[in-house]
């Protein structure tokens, strides 16, 4: 693969909020994410991640009830509830990797995507254990909307080489 094309899906990646209704998310499509998330770097190897797959429109509409920031899940073709295995020390890193592995896969097979933070907000966490049937040990740390964009953005450079030091804080 082209390294350039490489770095433009990191640069493409965008949150995509609006999502074209009525588009189905292929198997094979979803096992490319799926694959993309556990290609994740994980502390010591632990893999402390684990992914509900949601398709079902009451369920992706109960989230809607308990986050204030979910409503493109009214459009969303499904989406994936990151879990976290919390007995490892490192889950919130190795679950945010995976996510963001998803996100880029998500851009590179021109689908949308967009993180929806669910822990550590107490009130979240225990609403998708409610939902889902997630055990106590384990804990749901985003949930990652997919479909189809209506939307276009375009493009943002963020980079800032004044957040950049070399060797020391200033």
């Amino acid at each position: 693969m082209d390294k350039q094309k490489v770095l433009d899906i990191f640069y493409r990646r965008r949150s995509i909020r609006k999502f074209k209704q009525g588009v189905n998310i292929s198997d094979e499509q979803m096992d490319i994410i799926l694959k993309a998330a556990m290609a994740a770097p994980s502390a010591n190897n632990r893999q402390p991640w684990y992914f509900i797959v949601v398709d079902d429109r009451d369920k992706m509409l109960e989230i809607t009830k308990h986050h204030p920031y979910s409503n493109m899940l009214h459009t969303a073709s499904a989406c994936i509830v990151v879990v976290g295995d919390t007995s490892t020390d490192y889950w919130v890193q190795d679950c945010s990797a995976a996510t963001e592995n998803m996100l880029l896969a998500i851009a590179n097979i021109d689908l949308g995507g967009v993180w929806l933070g669910i822990y550590p907000r107490k009130e979240r966490v225990d609403a998708l254990r409610e939902i889902f049937n997630i055990p106590e040990h384990m804990t749901p740390l985003c949930v990652v909307a997919v479909g189809v964009p209506d939307e276009k953005k375009e493009r943002v450079d963020r980079f800032d080489p004044n957040r950049i030091y070399k060797n020391s804080w200033k």
